[in-house]
């Protein structure tokens, strides 16, 4: 039996405290979030019926004030493995009837009649019009995800900014919010986390009681192969430390990271490309240069929760970086004025002065990158993305070359280099999946 990433949390965090000590740690509430500053916090553990809960008391300016959240056990039912095979199946649309998903599955008819009834019933899928699929017999019903049954949140953490979203269960984005972002501190980003949550709840008051968790996608490396990531200089006050412990004791909330590669990877594969391609390398392109790896629908995160790191291909003293901050240091030198990369993006001219500079001096390094990508994994897709605007992608795209040694008349098959198909962010997409794929899919993690 899989236990949920909520009740682990919480366990943890009861374990690792002093329950007879009157003192401990204390958060002060900004717009509706708790950041850890420390004393009057006294977590206490009850056993009701066999039920373990987690009642987190907080003193917060001159009055009392409960975090609580609903264990997860008693929102939603913990899905099998073969539900959440067919929950997979569904969200990515390769199987829409009964028939098809005992095909895909390799379950049988009555089997899988069974468990959709089931999932109707607990309002995780709904029945659509009947379909006739040309045989003799009555239509089947088209399945789909119900998509008010959950809903996840999802964070990326940028060196100048942080977006963040509001997920359904189906994988739509309901909200979205950005926020440039002068200082990236702790207590700037959770400010900024209570506002957009205020406001997506404001939009979608049935989210806040069927909110599952909180994903984020950060840049840096992983060091642990779980939550602690060593990221660039200006995310200081979020290196080096349980990155999920933080966010999950500061919103109350269960909280699942990944890098900005993988997390914007397994958007991808849920809700863009991976849709036409089961296998494909994800190339990120922010501030620096990374990426993810699909294999048969599955993200490959390494020993290390490291795989993916393709701008370490790169001999960096030999070639300049294919990244945002060298295309904005070649605009300047241009003179085009600009404050830093979010304003870059956001007034993006690919007709500026150095774009076709900047792509001139990426060829030959995107083109390594991508070779090394071809011949190592042999993917069906290279997928440019991150905070690269469409007009630039489309401008990069005809400049990488995938080498080969032509030999004879045929030669051998490449990878299709193509846009993400993603939306609005691609990271925070990825990120709002964590929370739903571990809780509910299973399928790629």
């Amino acid at each position: 039996m899989r236990a949920t990433k909520h009740l682990q949390a919480s366990l943890l965090r009861c374990a690792s405290s002093d329950l007879s000590s009157p003192g401990g740690r204390t958060f002060d509430l900004i717009e509706g979030a708790l950041i850890d500053t420390s004393p009057p916090f006294q977590p206490t553990l009850s056993i009701n019926g066999g039920f373990m809960a987690v009642a987190l008391e907080c003193l917060i300016c001159d009055g009392v004030q409960m975090l609580s959240s609903q264990p997860f056990a008693q929102k939603f039912r913990q899905p099998s493995d073969s539900e959440s095979q067919l929950l997979s199946l569904v969200l990515r649309g390769i199987g829409t009837t009964q028939p098809e998903l005992a095909r895909r599955s390799g379950l049988s008819q009555q089997t899988v009649s069974r468990l959709v009834n089931d999932l109707v019933t607990r309002g995780a899928l709904e029945l659509g019009e009947r379909r006739s699929n040309g045989k003799r017999g009555q239509p089947s019903f088209e399945i789909a995800i119900a998509p008010g049954y959950a809903f996840s949140l999802g964070l990326a953490l940028m060196t100048d900014a942080m977006s963040i979203l509001l997920m359904d269960f189906a994988g739509n984005v309901v909200d979205y919010a950005y926020f440039d972002m002068p200082v990236m501190s702790r207590k700037a980003v959770f400010t900024k986390i209570a506002e957009a949550k205020e406001q997506f709840f404001a939009a979608r008051p049935e989210a806040r009681e069927r909110l599952v968790g909180i994903g984020i996608g950060i840049s840096g490396y992983c060091l642990d192969g779980k939550a602690r990531y060593n990221p660039p200089p200006a995310l200081d006050e979020f290196a080096m430390i349980p990155l999920d412990a933080l966010f999950s004791e500061a919103l109350g909330l269960p909280a699942w990271v990944e890098n900005d590669g993988n997390a914007a990877a397994i958007g991808e594969s849920f809700l863009g490309a991976g849709r036409a391609y089961s296998d494909f390398v994800y190339m990120f392109v922010a501030a620096g240069i990374g990426g993810g790896v699909i294999a048969n629908h599955h993200l490959m995160r390494g020993t290390h929760g490291n795989g993916g790191e393709i701008g370490l291909i790169l001999p960096w003293r030999l070639y300049q970086l294919p990244t945002l901050e060298t295309l904005l240091q070649s605009l300047r030198r241009h003179g085009v004025d600009l404050d830093g990369i979010s304003a870059m993006l956001a007034n993006f001219d690919p007709d500026w002065p150095g774009v076709d500079e900047w792509i001139e001096k990426s060829r030959d390094p995107l083109s390594l990158i991508a070779s090394s990508i071809s011949a190592l994994l042999d993917p069906e897709a290279i997928v440019l993305g991150g905070r690269l605007p469409k007009s630039l992608a489309e401008k990069m795209i005809p400049a990488i070359e995938l080498f080969d040694d032509a030999r004879r008349h045929e030669p051998r098959p490449l990878p299709k280099l193509v846009l993400s198909q993603t939306s609005v962010d691609a990271c925070a997409i990825g990120a709002a999946m964590l929370p739903l794929e571990a809780e509910f899919f299973s399928s790629m993690l």
